[in-house]
């Protein structure tokens, strides 16, 4: 017999065969690489008892000058902010929609509440208001406590001048129903949540389809007339007239694109639910239902190989203690630390001394330049308050220290740019005193030259553009970020970064969705992670890599995760990275928006804590891993693979372990086979066992390490297995 050592190099290798994958682990699941040994990646507890309606896409540590210590939070449709283990709401309010004097009507034995306002609201379904100064008509049954300086997601929109809510209990969150019929009366004043952007990218539509930037205005419109809920699955819809629509065509109804091929009457049939990209929804009656086949302007449905609709996302930066925040394609707000009450204060354009009225009112996405503070605006408008002239290539900056000039004069420093290579920007990182510009094709470097120019523009990479906004990340003076066409680095050169395991995420990666990626930072590791969405609508997959020790490993050290981050920060004004994972399937808690249901969930995280996910209830949930390695014949000869093996033990060799590890020797025949394992196998492997004897008998073994039960931890060192050639057999 021969005692034989696996000595295998770091990282997973996915782009060979697990035969041809040679000395080279080949799956993981939840497993890093540190000093070239794999291990289990540690655990994360909840940050605050609440969960998070919508989804986060963005984070942003910061400190006041007292120290003390913010992080901002950017969902699809709501600014937050972290502070001491408290969660606040700090969305800007649009003030140029509010309206005042509105009414309310109820329905006995129904909590839904009809308001009527004064003009058009510009309302969709999921969209949020708040109701203030409200008064109710006598009969209703209800109490005006329950509406007063609360948030409700809108319900149903019947009319440009009507929508629902649900009435609620404040208290326990259960709908509230009248007692009484109430045609209209009372009053009430609605303010408008800003609206961010859809909750996920969509291939096939243009912005502004559903609740996204306003209605289709000139286009038909009726509503559902079912008698009942519209299910996200009948084939044929009853409208209330459908004189105005084509014989064929194209629906919305919220966020739901539906074609349908025939109309008799008031009844459109041959329904395809979720076309083009979208997602088939249940939907009330009374719900809008608009036109949408014949438009293409803004806010219309347009063919699927025309455009993107992005997701709501959010650029946020601080100028000193001030935080500055920018929806993707809207406009920016400010909030200042240093306010009386500021953790009672919206974000808004009009914070005291540092207002924003005179910025851009689209832009792709915004930044503080490191040093010199300016205030950069990328894919922006050419004419300033003219939304129609924003331009994706195109990059206008304010004056040094002052952000809120951005018209160039002798006596500042504001000025613009056009970059030529691309169709739009997707990013832009801080690098040193430098900034890194991504296109969807190039790489610019943005650099500081004074006056007369201020900034200078150098084109540093073409065929190596960002997938997605937050797709790169900067460690000691590198950038590394995600493509769609593989990963790569910038320390001054452009270089391809090989990846060992490149096939797996982008065969399975919809570029189409990649601004929903994120690239985090895990320097108590050296490591990056890139979650993205794998045949998904959200992310739901992870891909490591360590920076540090990569050099010398042909491919890099890069391990996989199945686990699903929308956001992260790294360790830095707080001790552990922070992260956020999003649910579609659960309802958030905070901020409380009464009547909301479908917008999911976000939890808050500590990372590189304990070994498991500890829920924000104190229940704990076991974070499994696992680890295989190549297929081998250890005969270590040209006619190996015509000879059976046996493997009789094998002696464990862990640097660490917590708990149990379970192994498992897989033999196979043929390269090709099914993995069948020895038996008796797997094997309970604590920090006491010595060796494992079994019985394995086949052309090619392979070992796989893991773990099922909470509070377990493995460090895997060096595995010997006692083999011996077993002869020859056909097969």
């Amino acid at each position: 017999m021969a005692l034989i050592n696996l000595d295998i190099i770091p990282g997973i290798d996915k782009q060979n065969t697990t035969k041809g994958a040679e000395r080279r682990w080949i799956d993981s699941d939840n497993v890093r690489f540190r000093y070239g040994l794999p291990e289990k990646v540690g655990g994360w507890a909840s940050l605050v008892d609440k969960s998070i309606v919508g989804v986060v896409r963005a984070q942003h540590p910061f400190l006041d000058k007292d120290g003390n210590r913010y992080i901002a939070l950017g969902t699809d449709k709501f600014l937050l902010l972290y502070f001491e283990g408290q969660l606040f709401d700090i969305s800007p309010l649009d003030s140029s929609r509010r309206q005042t004097s509105c009414t309310l009507a109820t329905t006995d034995e129904s909590s839904s509440v009809t308001i009527t306002t004064g003009s058009a609201h510009g309302l969709a379904a999921e969209d949020i208001i708040l109701l203030d100064s409200v008064t109710l008509p006598s009969g209703t049954g209800l109490s005006a406590s329950n509406f007063e300086d609360q948030s409700f997601m809108v319900v149903t929109v019947p009319s440009s001048t009507t929508f629902t809510i649900q009435s609620t209990n404040k208290t326990t969150l259960a709908a509230a129903a009248a007692t009484g019929t109430v045609s209209a009366g009372g009053s009430t004043t609605v303010e408008f949540y800003t609206k961010v952007g859809p909750q996920k990218q969509t291939y096939g539509y243009g912005w502004g389809v559903g609740p996204w930037g306003g209605t289709l205005s000139t286009a038909a419109t009726s509503t559902i007339n079912e008698g009942g809920t519209f299910s996200d699955s009948d084939t044929t819809l009853t409208l209330t007239s459908g004189s105005a629509f084509p014989s064929s065509g194209t629906i919305a109804i919220g966020s739901e694109l539906i074609t349908y091929t025939g109309k008799s009457t008031n009844d459109l049939t041959g329904l395809t639910r979720g076309a083009l990209g979208t997602s088939a929804a249940a939907h009330s009656n009374g719900a809008t239902v608009t036109d949408a086949t014949d438009f293409s302007g803004w806010g219309t449905a347009l063919p699927a190989n025309q455009t993107t609709l992005e997701p709501g996302l959010w650029s946020l930066d601080n100028f000193g203690e001030v935080l500055v925040a920018t929806i993707a394609n809207g406009e920016t707000f400010t909030w200042n630390a240093a306010a009386a009450q500021r953790l009672e204060v919206r974000a808004s354009k009009t914070t005291s001394g540092f207002a924003t009225g005179s910025n851009p009112t689209a832009s792709r996405l915004t930044l503080i330049s490191p040093t010199t503070r300016h205030l950069i605006h990328f894919g922006t408008e050419t004419t300033i308050g003219t939304s129609t002239t924003q331009d994706d290539m195109f990059i206008r900056f304010s004056s040094q220290e002052d952000i809120n000039t951005f018209t160039p004069t002798s006596t500042n420093t504001a000025g613009t740019q056009r970059l030529q290579d691309g169709t739009k920007i997707v990013g832009a990182l801080k690098a040193k005193e430098n900034i890194l510009v991504f296109t969807d094709n190039a790489v610019y470097v943005m650099k500081f030259v004074g006056s007369p120019f201020v900034f200078g523009f150098e084109q540093v990479g073409t065929n190596c553009g960002l997938v997605g906004k937050n797709a790169a990340i900067e460690v000691d003076g590198v950038a590394y970020w995600m493509s769609t066409k593989g990963f790569f680095a910038f320390d001054g050169t452009v270089k391809t970064l090989p990846c060992s395991v490149e096939d797996e995420v982008f065969d399975n990666f919809d570029n189409t969705k990649g601004q929903q990626v994120f690239a985090g930072l895990n320097n108590l590791f050296s490591e990056i992670v890139w979650w993205y969405p794998a045949d998904s609508d959200f992310n739901n997959k992870g891909v490591l890599y360590n920076y540090a020790e990569s050099a010398q490993i042909p491919g890099g050290i890069w391990s996989l995760s199945t686990e699903s981050r929308s956001s992260w920060i790294d360790s830095g004004i707080y001790q552990k990275p922070y992260a956020t994972k999003f649910d579609t399937s659960l309802s958030g808690t905070f901020p409380v928006i009464l009547g909301q249901s479908g917008l999911g969930q976000t939890k808050y995280f500590e990372h590189e804590v304990g070994t498991d996910q500890t829920n924000e209830d104190g229940t704990v949930t076991t974070v499994t891993s696992f680890i295989q390695s190549y297929d081998f014949d250890i005969q270590g000869e040209a006619s190996a693979g015509d000879n059976f093996l046996s493997v009789s033990r094998f002696i464990p060799d862990f640097k660490t372990i917590q708990g149990t590890a379970d192994v498992t020797v897989n033999i196979k025949d043929f390269p090709t086979s099914s993995d069948t394992a020895s038996e008796t196998t797997p094997f309970s492997i604590t920090s006491s066992t010595t060796k494992i004897d079994t019985r394995a008998r086949g052309r090619y073994v392979n070992v796989k390490i893991a773990n099922a039960n909470a509070n377990e931890a493995w460090r895997y060192g060096t595995f010997m297995l006692d083999v011996k050639p077993d002869g020859a057999r056909g097969g």
